[in-house]
């Protein structure tokens, strides 16, 4: 197809949503970007983009485009990887958006072993709460735990982490220790935004206990720092608190039961992705599911 470079760079346009960004990314100038661009649309007989001083909008034509050419482009790139050496060795930049808390306190290390193995490939990361959109953003995947929402996306489960009680033990001495799961309600409870209960399990058999306590928040790094702190009960995985069960911070309580086990998915906007994107998906489920 004769337009095919100009169909890929209407894509990069389309996802920086700049034609400085794209001519960039490209590495060609701006005013070229912009006549090609151009050519692209008088050879197509549509307007793709509203351009203005301020921002470029994709056309009701361009969004078309964009979903069908952005496919195409995917697989072009594809095919040519993997007839090269970049298959054996990737390289080039990889886009990774990832949960604040999990990535800090736990993939750290197994993202360095990964960068020391493939030392082709760079990295962006992007640690933060929100749920990027693969569709719109220049990520290449997204690390996710827990249940997903129905999105279209290519979800790939790559481990399962068991989720224990923990609490330190000078709460433990203040407020006595729990002898079975309904004696958590009377307990401080450091819990996540709209859970008002904790299912457990010991030898096929389930327990849901309500709970409560003072502490009610987002995050896994600060509910493991308030547990340290003597704040209450904590539900965690056993590799965040590692180190704190070690040096005598935590301690385990009702240790015949555990918590439902926390999913961890790769999720890409589709299967075509680039061997970069492949060897990371693969070398994290294989780290992870071991753990």
């Amino acid at each position: 197809m004769n337009h095919l470079n100009d169909m890929a760079l209407f894509v990069e346009v389309a996802k920086a949503r700049s034609f400085r960004k794209a001519a960039e990314a490209a590495g060609i100038p701006n005013s070229t970007l912009s006549r090609r661009i151009s050519e692209l649309e008088k050879a197509i007989g549509l307007r793709l983009l509203h351009r203005t001083t301020r921002k470029i909008e994709l056309t009701e034509a361009g969004q078309l485009y964009y979903a069908r050419s952005k496919r195409i482009v995917d697989e072009a790139r594809l095919a040519h990887e993997q007839l090269g050496e970049m298959l054996e060795q990737p390289s080039g930049v990889l886009r990774v958006s990832l949960p604040v808390d999990f990535a800090t306190l736990y993939l750290a290390p197994i993202i360095v072993d990964f960068a020391q193995q493939y030392p082709g490939i760079t990295f962006e990361f992007d640690l933060t709460p929100r749920r990027v959109d693969l569709v719109t953003e220049p990520f290449d995947v997204a690390i996710r735990m827990g249940q997903l929402e129905e999105s279209g996306l290519i979800a790939r489960l790559i481990g399962k982490h068991a989720r224990y009680l923990y609490a330190s033990p000078a709460y433990i001495e203040a407020s006595g220790e729990p002898a079975s799961p309904a004696d958590l309600s009377a307990h401080e409870c450091i819990c996540m935004p709209k859970v008002s209960s904790w299912i457990l399990h010991q030898d096929g058999t389930k327990a849901e206990v309500g709970v409560h306590g003072r502490f009610t928040l987002n995050s896994v790094g600060m509910i493991r720092t308030l547990a340290v702190n003597h704040q209450g009960i904590a539900m965690l995985p056993e590799k965040i608190v590692a180190d704190d069960l070690a040096a005598g911070r935590l301690r385990r309580v009702l240790s015949g039961w555990q918590g439902s086990s926390v999913s961890i998915y790769a999720v890409t906007e589709t299967r075509l992705t680039p061997a970069k994107t492949q060897r990371f998906i693969e070398f994290l489920s294989a780290r992870l599911m071991q753990a």
